[in-house]
């Protein structure tokens, strides 16, 4: 099991923690957090990384969550999918997801920041074909404590084992973990290939898409959970 706030379009290393686990469960009933990774993420273009971000509105609303964040343009959509198509329509793979995302972008009614990351999440991990159950952490009741809310997240939904991003080893209390005999596992973010990518030099931190564009079917031989 995971347990992680939803991002917009991440990178590939968030598809492989997906990928590693049973469920994953999306930890949007915590603070939305600014300038990070839960509406923006980087894509590759000709002036090198550029931030694609949702505005979401966040003004007086300083401790709201993130399921209850919500879009403060509606045009944000048009405007993201411009961008990736001017920067990816050359790509190898572009045309072949290129229905699909702009279904994404230019269907989308959603306002909820949350809910338009779960349909990018679900539709990607169907390109990946990753199988993973993606579930909601307020399915689950709620304890306090940081590391206490995690294993009780853990113990309700029958996990053996938790992986969590290695981040979390500034915080996690693993005694906790060790005694609800629950094994607490780190993601190794370290060590991905490289692939073919447009506009060099390569940059792993951007979105997922970079790669699914350039490697399309091929994209799973890139990532670390995949048999290569």
């Amino acid at each position: 099991m995971a347990i992680v706030q939803s991002n917009y379009i991440p990178w590939k290393g968030y598809f492989d923690l997906i990928n590693l686990v049973d469920e994953f469960i999306l930890f949007d009933d915590m603070q939305y957090t600014r300038r990070d990774w839960r509406n923006r993420n980087l894509i590759k273009t000709r002036d090198g990384a550029k931030w694609l971000t949702i505005p979401v509105a966040v003004k007086g609303n300083y401790f709201q969550t993130i399921k209850d964040t919500r879009v403060s343009d509606p045009g944000w959509a048009r405007k993201h999918w411009e961008s990736i198509v001017h920067n990816y329509s050359k790509a190898k793979h572009f045309s072949l997801y290129r229905e699909l995302f702009e279904g994404l972008y230019l269907g989308s009614q959603e306002s909820f920041l949350s809910q338009i990351n779960y349909a990018f999440l679900s539709a990607i991990c169907k390109i990946l074909g990753v199988e993973t159950r993606i579930s909601w952490s307020d399915d689950y009741a709620s304890v306090e404590g940081k590391t206490e809310r995690l294993v009780s997240i853990c113990q309700q939904a029958g996990a053996t084992t938790y992986i969590s991003g290695p981040a979390a080893r500034d915080y996690i209390d693993e005694t906790l973990f060790n005694d609800a005999n629950i094994s607490l596992e780190y993601m190794d973010y370290s060590s991905y290939p490289e692939y073919r990518q447009l506009f060099p030099p390569f940059e792993h931190r951007v979105s997922i898409i970079d790669l699914v564009f350039n490697e399309g079917p091929d994209a799973p031989k890139y990532m670390k959970s995949f048999s290569r």
